[in-house]
């Protein structure tokens, strides 16, 4: 952390109520950073683990947080207790496999209205 700067104590709370991540992290450190460090330190005896930066999700004040933003510009700041920790939680979203052509779709499934106008 550079001199002079504000520093933010974080911890990170996983699916089953663990914290892990607990530090104090500059203001000016990127959410992805933040990512990077929570899949490297990630317990590996959960039952879900992430692969990669992008399968991790933060949440904070109900917001989820963008890769691109820092924290200071996420609005994370120093709770109101000296000394007070921020709790964020951590969500793992595996991304979603594609979905197969419509063209392999069957017909039927497409338009299921099957009305006789007489």
């Amino acid at each position: 952390m550079a001199e002079g700067e504000e520093g933010v104590e974080l911890k990170f709370r996983i699916f089953d109520g663990t914290d892990i991540g607990h530090s104090t992290y500059a203001s000016s450190t990127a959410i992805a950073t933040l990512k990077q460090r929570l899949v490297a330190e990630w317990p590996q005896d959960k039952s879900v683990i992430p692969k990669s930066v992008s399968d991790v999700k933060l949440i904070h004040a109900g917001k989820v947080l963008e890769n691109t933003k820092t924290l200071a510009e996420s609005r994370i700041y120093i709770g109101d207790l000296p000394g007070g920790v921020t709790t964020m939680h951590v969500v793992v979203q595996p991304p979603v496999a594609k979905k197969k052509d419509k063209k392999q779709e069957d017909p039927l499934k497409q338009n299921p209205c099957s009305c006789t106008i007489l």
